[in-house]
């Protein structure tokens, strides 16, 4: 019995030798890795560092251009392609039809006055006869469009419209049904929106503010929006 205690004992110190020397080598290797990154070559790191960046991108497109027959079309081009076709469309149009930029694309900005009566949400003559060409324009292009209702933020005049929120989303959806019922426009392609009064231009703290933010905004989106 006293045999096979020791012999277990003396196994128990030869296991601790063993675990001891493991901990020293990777020590070793540790210190050995800090050294070896120490002595590299900083500017040959940063050469092959710019040669894989090159590679993982050659023949990728940047998200800020698309491709079309002719090659790569940068996408502020597109924007003053379309831009151009809706001056054209909208020139010598009232001061309530106004064109802008955002993030998000080329933004038509239609008066309530150019397109509907007071608190209405009957389109005009005048307006089916632009929104007609604008949608015969649009369908020669596959950009998605977002149309957005807003008004100002007084109470509607007319007493069977509840709220701002539902005039101003009866307004885009009737713009919204010309371009698809009349000139069969995808609505896969079209985006509605009812902002009320919560996306004014202009403060409403004015006749002429008030009538700036009473609008519906047709938004020719970017691609990737």
């Amino acid at each position: 019995m006293r045999r096979w205690r020791r012999h277990e004992e003396e196994e128990k110190t030869d296991r601790w030798v063993v675990s001891y020397a493991d901990f020293i080598t990777l020590l070793f290797a540790f210190f050995a890795t800090l050294y070896a990154i120490s002595a590299v070559d900083l500017e040959k790191l940063g050469e092959f560092a710019s040669s894989l960046n090159d590679a993982l991108h050659q023949g990728v497109v940047r998200g800020d251009a698309i491709l079309n027959s002719k090659g790569v079309v940068p996408i502020p081009e597109v924007n003053e392609r379309v831009e151009a076709g809706i001056r054209g469309i909208f020139k010598g149009s009232p001061p309530e039809v106004e064109m802008r930029r955002d993030a998000r694309g080329v933004i038509v900005s239609l008066g309530e006055s150019f397109l509907f009566e007071p608190g209405k949400t009957e389109l005009n003559d005048r307006a089916v006869k632009k929104l007609s060409e604008l949608a015969l324009f649009l369908k020669g292009i596959e950009n998605r469009v977002m149309i957005e209702g807003h008004t100002d933020n007084l109470p509607p005049k007319d007493e069977k419209v509840r709220s701002n929120w539902i005039l101003s989303a009866e307004r885009a959806y009737t713009v919204m049904k010309l371009f698809v019922d009349r000139f069969g426009i995808s609505p896969e392609r079209l985006i509605l929106a009812g902002y009320g009064p919560y996306r004014p231009l202009r403060e409403n703290t004015t006749p002429e503010g008030r009538a700036k933010n009473r609008r519906v905004d047709i938004v020719i989106l970017k691609e990737g929006y």
